[in-house]
């Protein structure tokens, strides 16, 4: 497609793709002095609403005439977005099967950049000459003359904070030439990292590791790298050298984390590094600095950026390197509205951009693996963790036949190991996988269990916030006084641990000790991420009680044990990557201890030891569990050696739910290397209040599934109400 429209017309037609749900792009008409090129953002009018759009090229895509085209109102005041972001949109939508619509509104996800930031206006004296004669010497006035005259030019609001005066004051005084205003740019909100600034000495293998991925990026070529390297290797400072040959050569580099709570110690890692923080995307960005951001990154000030999945839309200029930290985690799959998966996106637009990508991680996913082994991607290895520290020694503790006392969930030998440590002055980390007090809560006298009434799910107690929580669809509510069946009072009781409750029995059992509570519960943003990491460097905390927010990236040089307390919790329902998971959570988590010069220790309370995941993880055996997975998956036919894509129909109501299910079923196609199971209730049958049906595409590997689902979905009509969403290489089965 060309860049540039055709001038040769008093008017150009051009296509204008919007942030809707809908595949189409609608034509326009254009000014040829606006000149607008693909990429262009512009805002065009659609009904009665103004809104913004980007632009794909000529139009003619669709049957109106040119005289009942209604005009574009006008190219926005941005960069336009690089032909790499737009070809990103063209072809996550083709690979998920979303509309379009969808899929750009990710890129433009931020309007409030699309304006250029107001100018900022700054105050000096204004020259005496100039005074009028209203320009009385008061006591507020001499003040505001002195503040201007002791420092640099400020603006109105500083101005007046200084020297204890109000705006009026300051007005005033501009009325009457003793303060002259002046109109300067918007600084820089961004600083530009260091990459002449000496880094940790690399021992042998980093240095190795490291000039494998400064050649990638001086190549200036697209490649895959997978980092896989041990819990405390160096990964990290490995790529950070990866991210100063991308500086060194002009170039931008973008990191994604899976988790927000990751970026608090990867942020002060990277200042030491680079001398500066790099810019940040995720979610709880506040609003000024999200549009700085975006709009610095479209303008090239932004050289570093760290973010989570969505900030691979951002649209990077000059693009050298992307970095997929943590690449394993099933994090970077969004399930909601575009269902994509950020790292294997991610190494699309890598593709597009013509440059390196790095997928670090010490346990890589099945995927990156065997396209390691096939030859699609290269590796460099880190097997050594740097100094004197080791791999700490994993045990487990077969619940069996060390079972805890009646009411806790903490075995004999578990209990003995964390005062043993709390004794020598170390501290201790318990990790259960489980937010909140309770899992299930019933009542003592009919059995009755709390449900969500918007989804098929039990209640979770959060006993600190004194709320039953759904931690699918968000409900909150006040545990009830009476037995909504039996109506006996005061009647529920918990079942089952939650980190709360598993916090209660810590009190407990070590009165003495002091310790944190970390989920995502209590760990909501970046800022109270460090906080936690500091008070944890600073040995304020004798004893951790964490989830999965903290089985990974921390750094804790006293940390020396790591309790897991219910190591088959990820083992349970149908996932195929059930096992994958959870040696990859256990494998992270018991990483975490003796990164310093103690040694350290991991205990895993099970009620299985003989499973492949906890046999592989007390042996230190990763291949052997790789060869399990890769024979167990061939067999089965399952990813990365077959694919898979999921719909899920949804309704107001179940009859409505079964019919639509019914009508796909129906519509099925019948073809050689192509299974297709179901309809069935989805595991969670009721969802945010909407009745739920699955079915399963099950193929080989050479079939296109993309085009077989749209061969047999185009054509089918649903009611409004009804939803059908696809997942192609789902993650979920719920």
């Amino acid at each position: 497609m060309t860049d540039l429209l055709p001038l040769d017309e008093p008017f150009d037609r051009v296509s204008v793709l919007l942030p809707l749900p809908l595949d189409v792009a609608y034509d326009y008409k254009a000014d040829p002095a606006l000149e607008l090129a693909r990429g262009d953002v512009v805002e065009v009018p659609l009904g009665q609403r103004r809104m913004v759009g980007v632009v794909l090229g000529p139009g003619g895509g669709d049957a109106v005439a040119p005289e009942r085209l209604r005009a574009v109102f006008r190219r926005l005041d941005v960069p336009r977005l690089p032909r790499t972001v737009i070809d990103l949109v063209e072809w996550t939508a083709a690979w998920t099967l979303a509309p379009r619509g969808n899929v750009v509104r990710m890129a433009i996800s931020t309007p409030s950049a699309f304006e250029p930031p107001a100018p900022v206006v700054v105050h000096t004296a204004g020259p005496q000459e100039d005074w009028t004669g209203q320009a009385r010497l008061t006591p507020a006035r001499r003040r505001v003359l002195s503040v201007l005259s002791d420092g640099p030019a400020l603006e109105q609001k500083d101005l007046a904070r200084e020297a204890g005066v109000g705006p009026s004051v300051i007005k005033g005084m501009i009325d009457c030439g003793m303060v002259a205003p002046h109109t300067v740019a918007q600084p820089a909100p961004f600083e530009t990292p260091d990459a002449t600034r000496d880094g940790p000495t690399l021992s042998g293998e980093q240095q190795t590791a490291a000039e494998t991925l400064r050649a990638k990026v001086d190549a200036h070529a697209f490649s895959v790298t997978a980092v896989d390297g041990i819990t405390g290797s160096g990964k990290t400072e490995v790529y950070f050298e990866a991210i100063a040959a991308a500086l060194t050569a002009g170039r931008q580099a973008l990191v994604l984390l899976p988790e927000i709570a990751l970026s608090a110690e990867w942020l002060e890692r990277f200042a030491d590094r680079f001398g500066v923080e790099p810019a940040v995307w995720h979610s709880d960005l506040k609003p000024k600095v999200r549009r700085e951001t975006w709009r610095a990154v479209a303008e090239g000030s932004v050289r570093v950026l760290v973010g989570a999945r969505s900030a691979l839309f951002l649209p990077f200029a000059e693009l050298g390197l992307i970095v997929i930290d943590e690449e394993h985690e099933s994090a970077y799959k969004q399930e909601d509205g575009v269902a994509y998966h950020a790292r294997d996106m991610a190494v699309v637009r890598a593709r597009l951009e013509g440059i390196p990508i790095a997928l670090v991680s010490a346990t890589l996913s099945l995927e990156t693996v065997e396209n390691v082994r096939q030859g699609r991607y290269g590796a460099v290895h880190l097997t050594a963790r740097p100094g004197s520290a080791t791999l700490p020694e994993v045990a487990l503790i077969d619940l069996r036949k060390h079972a805890p006392e009646r009411g806790t969930f903490l075995s004999p030998p578990l209990v003995e190991a964390v005062q043993r440590t709390l004794d020598e002055g170390e501290q201790a980390m318990l990790f259960l996988n489980r937010r909140g007090y309770a899992p299930l809560t019933l009542c003592r006298t009919c059995g009755h269990r709390l449900e969500c009434p918007n989804c098929t799910a039990w209640l979770v107690e959060h006993r600190l916030l004194g709320r039953l929580v759904c931690h699918h669809c968000g409900l909150s509510a006040r545990l009830p006084k009476q037995c909504p069946s039996c109506e006996a009072e005061d009647s529920f009781v918990a079942s089952g641990p939650g980190v709360e409750r598993l916090a209660e029995e810590v009190l407990v059992r070590f009165p003495d000790a002091r310790f944190q509570l970390a989920s995502s519960d209590t760990l909501t943003g970046p800022d109270k991420a460090a906080e936690f990491v500091r008070s944890v460097r600073a040995r304020e905390v004798d004893i951790i009680i964490g989830t999965q927010v903290v089985a990974k990236g921390h750094n804790f040089p006293w940390l020396t044990l790591v309790g897991v307390v219910d190591a088959d919790l990820g083992l349970a329902g149908g996932d195929l990557r059930a096992s994958e998971r959870t040696y990859q959570l256990l494998h992270q988590v018991s990483g975490r201890a003796g990164r310093a010069e103690r040694p350290g220790r991991v205990l895993l309370q099970t009620h299985a030891p003989e499973t492949p995941v906890m046999q592989a993880l007390a042996a230190g055996d990763r291949e052997s569990f790789l060869q399990s997975e890769i024979d167990q998956r061939k067999a089965a036919g399952m990813p990365p050696y077959g694919r898979l894509a999921g719909i899920v129909i949804s309704a107001p109501d179940a009859d409505r739910a079964d019919a639509a299910a019914r009508m796909v079923a129906r519509a099925a196609p019948r073809l050689n290397g192509v299974t297709i199971l179901g309809p069935a209730p989805a595991p969670i049958t009721m969802l945010r209040g909407r009745h739920r049906r699955r079915l399963l595409v099950k193929a080989g590997r050479q079939v296109n599934v993309q085009q077989v689902l749209r061969d047999w979905l185009a054509p089918i009509k649903l009611e409004t109400s009804v939803r059908l969403q696809v997942d192609v290489d789902p993650y979920s089965f719920m």
